[in-house]
């Protein structure tokens, strides 16, 4: 079964309060190597067919229909999972 990856972030220009807390928080850790934290969102979307190229179609339709907030938001992309055989682990 393919699982379909869609990954939403938000625009460059909208204050991402979660980033800035995980950002300040990070800083408090002493982890200053990290000038900045933007947090996002994944969408994972299974099917029992082939993830073919009109499936991704319309998964990226849907992703600026109705996972993202297009006034707010970016998907920035839309992808396969590379699924192992059943039974493999990483």
């Amino acid at each position: 079964m393919p699982t379909i990856v869609v990954e939403v972030m938000p625009k460059a220009e909208i204050l991402d309060p979660q980033g800035k807390a995980v950002a300040g928080a990070l800083e408090r850790l002493g982890k200053s190597a990290f000038t900045g934290v933007r947090i996002g969102k994944r969408f994972e979307l299974t099917t029992d067919g082939p993830a073919d190229e009109a499936l991704l179609t319309e998964v990226r339709e849907l992703a600026v229909e109705m996972l993202s907030n297009s006034v707010i938001e970016d998907v920035v992309s839309v992808s396969v999972l590379d699924e192992s055989p059943a039974g493999e682990t990483h």
